[in-house]
């Protein structure tokens, strides 16, 4: 369950007639012990990934922003001059995992259920099976969403954002605890950007207003306009 936003909770049906004030502090109490044991658990993580020289991303975004897609690309385009491994978060189906392992290197599918993001126990249980080599790069794709996932810390080197053209140039506005927390941020679907009312220009600025330290890169990772850019950045970051 996550305790900042209430998803996997089930229904319930009692009344509602009573007031929720005493609920206040138990469930600030909640959400508190809940990131305070997931950070406990990413520091390990992130421990083990320095050990090893592994550099590992939390890849996140909305669904259908193009995560599997860039991940596809440059997996073609640099498994052969480093060790890849993925971590794989969805709620259900191994659908996304499929198509990485279709390309020979380590997956490993995380399905959370009724869960919104994933968490660092989840991330070190995939470990334990990956067993990543040194030196390697880890990506880890995380659910599909702009809320939850930046508020967990998976023990990763870099947060990286997608945002496609598709979605509008207000979603850093609209969500911008997603753009603050990053890294990086990939605007994907240039080629669309023609055919749209917003710009890939406002996209930007909005953005940056969030967060003015943020890297972005354009790019389309259908047609590999601009792929080049993002994996210098991440050749350069091993």
């Amino acid at each position: 369950m996550c305790g900042t936003c209430g998803c996997g909770t089930g229904n319930h049906t009692h009344s509602h007639d009573h007031g929720h004030e005493h609920h206040q502090s138990r469930v600030i109490d909640v959400e508190k012990d809940i990131l305070q044991r997931n950070n406990l658990l990413a520091e390990r993580n992130r421990g083990y990934f320095e050990a090893k020289s592994i550099f590992c991303l939390n890849v996140m975004s909305s669904p259908g922003s193009g995560k599997t897609t860039l991940l596809e690309e440059t997996i073609r385009r640099l498994k052969e001059k480093i060790p890849i491994y993925v971590i794989e978060g969805d709620q259900h189906t191994s659908n996304d995992a499929d198509r990485i392992a279709a390309l020979n290197v380590p997956v490993f599918q995380v399905n959370t259920g009724e869960g919104c993001h994933l968490e660092a126990d989840m991330v070190n249980h995939a470990l334990a099976h990956l067993n990543p080599e040194e030196h390697a790069v880890l990506f880890i794709e995380n659910v599909g969403n702009l809320v939850c996932p930046a508020m967990f810390d998976l023990g990763e080197a870099k947060k990286v954002v997608i945002v496609s053209t598709t979605e509008g140039d207000d979603k850093p506005l609209k969500y911008p605890q997603m753009f603050h927390e990053a890294d990086l941020c990939i605007i994907n679907k240039i080629d669309l950007a023609p055919y749209l009312e917003s710009t890939i220009a406002q996209l930007r600025e909005n953005a940056l207003k969030v967060n003015p330290r943020l890297k972005i890169i354009e790019l389309s990772a259908l047609r590999s306009t601009g792929i080049e850019a993002w994996c210098e950045w991440l050749m350069e970051n091993v």
